[in-house]
């Protein structure tokens, strides 16, 4: 059985990333012309700052250093967190993802919107509310796990949070 480079990174670096309290999402090798870059992506449930993010990317520098785990040729280091429009794989992601709104690609073909509410960590379920269309009410749903084929969160710019409409309420 043969191991690529990412997975033997990942088996080399994972150790060193949780002790410092972070979970390793990502390690991926690319070719940049003549060089290459190692990206490595790490987050926690409460975040990364970028303090947290500095010292681990010391961490891991040092690591590889010492161990030559990318070889004689020359590469560049990227520490990083997911992105924005992270993609949802394991139950932590969407336990993370909670009171965000995410596009589900369901295994049945169906795509539908919804905000995450809870992540049952028992029941590999999660409960959601589909908002409302041309001013119907929002609807609960639960929702497996089983039953996501992929899922995205959404950027969000114009969020009407609840907490905005209780404060307008105590104002008036």
């Amino acid at each position: 059985m043969s191991t690529t480079q990412s997975e033997r990174l990942r088996a080399l670096l994972e150790p060193l990333v949780g002790s410092q309290g972070l979970d390793l999402e990502e390690v991926a090798v690319d070719s940049v012309g003549r060089k290459r870059v190692l990206r490595v992506v790490v987050d926690s449930d409460d975040g990364a700052d970028l303090d947290r993010i500095a010292d681990v990317s010391r961490a891991l520098s040092a690591k590889l250093d010492e161990t030559d785990a990318m070889g004689d040729g020359e590469y560049t280091l990227e520490v990083g967190t997911p992105g924005a429009e992270r993609l949802l794989e394991e139950h932590r992601h969407y336990r993370r993802a909670v009171d965000r709104l995410v596009k589900f690609q369901l295994t049945d073909g169906a795509e539908m919107v919804a905000r995450i509410l809870a992540v049952d960590p028992d029941d590999d379920a999660l409960d959601v509310e589909v908002p409302g269309v041309k001013g119907r009410k929002p609807t609960a749903r639960r929702l497996a796990l089983a039953d996501i084929d992929k899922a995205r969160v959404q950027v969000e710019f114009n969020r009407k949070d609840k907490n905005d409409n209780d404060d307008k309420e105590e104002e008036a």
